[in-house]
């Protein structure tokens, strides 16, 4: 049986989370179970997603309000402490099939930041059931993310001057 597809949404534009969203919606809307795990992100609109509950599952593992960029780098520290345990969250999730798509938002950037290797995520998408589908999200694409991805899907901001 074939590995599950692996989406990847990316690009300078706003909306790659909220695409990811919409192909959640799809997902749900159909009967099947979807997991989101945020990264990053602040606790931004934390509480009407969490309405999206139970067919659309929403994990957040970082304790901070803020953003990560915004914090110190003793704070960063404990929130890498975080982040680790929702990967690990979502390798235990691949593994068991507890889900049909799972989107990990915002874990490009994770790559960006130093807290994961591009092996770490390579270990991590391994680790999925025959059935399990995957989105990832975040601004920066690499040659070796474009390796691990089916589809890719690019959102672009475009400066247009009317005249």
């Amino acid at each position: 049986m074939e590995k599950g597809f692996v989406q990847v949404y990316s690009g300078d534009g706003h909306g790659k989370s909220a695409a990811a969203l919409g192909r959640a919606i799809q997902v749900a809307s159909t009967g099947r179970d979807v997991v989101i795990i945020n990264f990053l992100k602040g606790n931004q609109n934390e509480n009407f997603l969490k309405r999206m509950e139970p067919e659309i599952k929403i994990f957040r593992f970082e304790k901070s309000v803020e953003e990560f960029a915004q914090l110190t780098d003793e704070r960063k520290q404990e929130e890498i402490y975080n982040i680790k345990n929702g990967l690990n969250f979502a390798k235990k999730v691949l593994t068991t099939g507890e889900c049909s798509l799972l989107i990990l938002d915002e874990v490009l950037g994770l790559i960006d930041n130093g807290i994961i290797t591009m092996e770490d995520l390579s270990h991590i998408l391994d680790a999925r059931s025959d059935d399990v589908d995957i989105i990832l999200t975040g601004i920066r694409l690499n040659d070796e993310v474009c390796q691990l991805a089916d589809e890719i899907i690019r959102i672009e901001s475009v400066n247009y001057k009317r005249y």
